[in-house]
């Protein structure tokens, strides 16, 4: 497993080099629950990779990939049977479009947490995905700018280990 480290400061180790990578608003946190904008501690698999096709074009990464289409999206709502899991938009339940304007998902890398088994009010569409210009922290994602982010799935990323606060 080729694993790269987030620290609380932002810094992200990988293969012996430093990155800069935003996180949650609320930093780091061990005890995840929706939407309190604090990105989760913890080893954090790649589980798989969405990329807009149209703007990206084929990805490189060593875990499965698929293309994104304008009606995907994530459901967030913790009271919905399809509660962080991949979905078709139109849908009932409160989600978010995974097909943005901005390019911020154009590579979205779907990361292992509260998935085995989901857990309600656990938080829910944790990505490593593209960095806004200056790095404003996330909703509890991981992210940073995009030539480094598809260079590290080029490189085999296989997992984030997020370490929590000191």
């Amino acid at each position: 497993m080729t694993v790269a480290v987030l620290h609380p400061d932002g810094r992200l180790d990988y293969a012996g080099r430093i990155y800069r990578a935003a996180m949650g608003a609320a930093g780091i946190t061990p005890h995840k629950q929706e939407g309190d904008h604090a990105t989760p501690s913890g080893l954090l698999p790649l589980r798989r990779m969405l990329y807009r096709a149209d703007r990206i074009g084929l990805i490189r990464a060593s875990v499965p990939r698929e293309p994104l289409a304008p009606d995907d999206g994530w459901c967030d709502d913790p009271y919905s049977p399809a509660y962080n899991t991949k979905i078709r938009l139109p849908h009932e339940a409160r989600h978010e479009k995974l097909w943005r304007d901005d390019p911020l998902y154009d590579v979205i890398g779907v990361l292992g947490w509260n998935d085995a088994p989901v857990v309600r009010h656990a938080g829910s569409a944790i990505f490593l995905h593209v960095a806004r210009r200056d790095l404003t922290p996330t909703e509890g994602c991981v992210a940073l700018p995009l030539d480094e982010l598809l260079s590290l799935l080029a490189a085999g990323l296989s997992a984030i280990r997020v370490l929590p606060p000191a």
